[in-house]
Order: C-alpha cells, then sequence, then structure tokens
C-alpha cells in the first residue's frame, strides 16, 4: 500500500520540523517534502504530492494565492490550510480557490493526521468552529431554494454522506451502489448546485439543514 506524500509550507522551521516529526510518526504516511513559502510549495508539487498542508501568512507567497496556483496546475493535489489566524475572511478565500480543509495550529495531533487521510480518501473536512462563519459568507452570494429542488432524492442522500466526510468507497458500500456511480451523483450535484468541488457540497448542507 503506498504511503500518503505530503508536503508541509510554512515559514517557520520549528513549525515544519514539528510537523514532519508528528506526521513521521504515522505508517500511511510519508513527509515527501517541506516548504518555506507559496512559490517553493508550488515548484514541489510536481513530484507527485497528494496533501499539502500550507500556512496562510507566508512571505513570498501566502497560503491563499498558493492554493489557487496549485489546483489550477495540480487539480489533483489535495491542500489542507492550517495556521493560528482564526480569520474567516482567509478561510473563506482558501476554500474558495480549492482547499479542501482547514485547521487550526491548536488542534490535536490526531486530528491533523486523521484529516489529511481523510481528505485524501475524497472525504471533506469541516470543523464546528469555522463552518458557521463559512455558511455566512456563501450564503451571502447565493440563493438556495431553486437549486436545491433540482436534487434528486439520492443526489440529496448523497449530498449528506459527504458532509459526514465519508469517502466515496464508503457512500458506495453504505448504499450498496458502485464507486463510478457515487462520482457521477457527486459531479450532477456539484453541476446542479453550482459548486465547484466536494467541501462547498459539505458547506452547502449545513446551510441548508439537509
Amino acid at each position: 500500500m503506498s504511503r500518503i506524500k505530503v508536503l508541509i509550507v510554512d515559514d517557520q522551521p520549528v513549525v515544519r520540523d514539528g510537523l514532519k516529526m508528528i506526521l513521521s510518526l504515522d505508517s500511511e504516511i510519508e513527509v515527501a517534502a517541506t516548504a518555506s513559502n507559496g512559490q517553493e510549495a508550488l515548484d514541489l508539487c510536481n513530484s507527485g504530492i497528494d496533501v499539502v498542508l500550507m500556512d496562510i501568512r507566508m512571505p513570498v507567497m501566502d497560503g491563499v494565492k498558493t492554493t489557487k496556483l496549485i489546483k489550477e496546475s495540480f487539480p489533483k493535489v489535495k491542500i489542507i490550510i492550517l495556521t493560528t489566524f482564526n480569520d474567516d475572511q482567509y478561510i473563506f478565500e482558501a476554500l474558495k480557490n480549492g482547499a479542501s480543509s482547514y485547521l487550526l495550529k491548536d488542534v490535536e495531533s490526531e486530528e491533523i493526521i486523521n484529516t489529511i487521510k481523510v481528505i485524501y480518501s475524497g472525504g471533506a473536512v469541516l470543523h464546528n468552529n469555522i463552518a458557521a462563519k463559512l455558511v455566512n459568507r456563501l450564503s451571502e452570494s447565493q440563493d438556495s431554494a431553486n437549486q436545491l429542488e433540482e436534487l434528486t432524492s439520492r443526489e440529496h442522500e448523497i449530498a449528506k454522506l459527504v458532509a459526514e466526510a465519508l469517502s466515496n468507497k464508503e457512500i458506495a458500500a453504505k448504499l450498496f451502489i458502485t464507486e463510478g456511480t457515487v462520482k457521477n451523483h457527486i459531479t450532477n450535484i456539484l453541476s446542479k448546485l453550482d459548486l465547484n468541488h466536494r467541501t462547498k457540497i459539505a458547506l452547502y448542507v449545513i446551510e441548508n439543514n439537509l
């Protein structure tokens, strides 16, 4: 079984070293590289990186802009924003640019590891301390009523399971359908709700109490 190749991006050496030590203790994760700013991270993403664990405020290029550029050039790479700044504007912009999740640096080591594994497997993770703020920002710019009516009962069901952080494989097993069918439903959900990545489905579920 291949390990999850993680790139750690932070301008503070002590943070990079600490995260590397924590992640290296898990047999399913390989710290493939570290970087001190967004430009270095962008340059390193062509080396088969699976997940980027990235600070949001850095010199040269910050995490918000780096997320956008990485997702444009390497759309399969998953990005988790990790920072000390509980700032909903930064969170919103990073997720809008394609980040899959967001964690504060004071979370437990196990939560960082679990989030990496869930995001890598295709799940979505939104934590209670930020979900409400994100929902408020998203609701400012979208009208949900008509879009909700377009979802089939099966699509409603799958959207809820995405919000519960289940992977496509887990959803398929739970609903007794194939992973390919799950992927097709998720593609349809994204299209109908005018969303561009899986994490926003989870936000949408929270906002609309599906």
